[in-house]
């Protein structure tokens, strides 16, 4: 599977590569969630595609796209209690990176 790998703040996410339109420069109005951890900067933003059109998250740094085993991803067990957008998590090389559903981040924030 490919992922797309992002840091917001201090902390590495992944999200499904097939979800990213585009990387662009962040708007003062781009979507950022609390949970996920404010940007330190936010000068980028990650564009995907929502069922209402387009849509930007926040982040400070894009590192590209990488083809991840599928025996490397785990999903997130319905029991975790984990937010609708936390889908699972990629173990990747000494740690553990949070994956999330784009589209679902935006739902978060009634950007649907």
């Amino acid at each position: 599977m490919d992922l797309l790998f992002f840091d917001i703040g201090a902390t590495l996410y992944g999200t499904d590569a097939s979800q990213v339109l585009r990387i662009d420069r962040a708007l003062p109005e781009d979507l950022t969630l609390a949970e996920l951890g404010l940007p330190h900067r936010g000068n980028r933003a990650i564009v995907f595609d929502t069922p209402e059109g387009e849509a930007h998250l926040k982040v400070d740094a894009v590192h590209g796209v990488r083809s991840i085993p599928v025996n490397s991803l785990r999903r997130m067990p319905p029991t975790a209690g984990a937010a609708a957008y936390a889908v699972g998590v990629c173990l990747e090389e000494a740690r553990t990176v949070l994956l999330i559903d784009l589209v679902e981040t935006a739902r978060t924030q009634g950007r649907h």
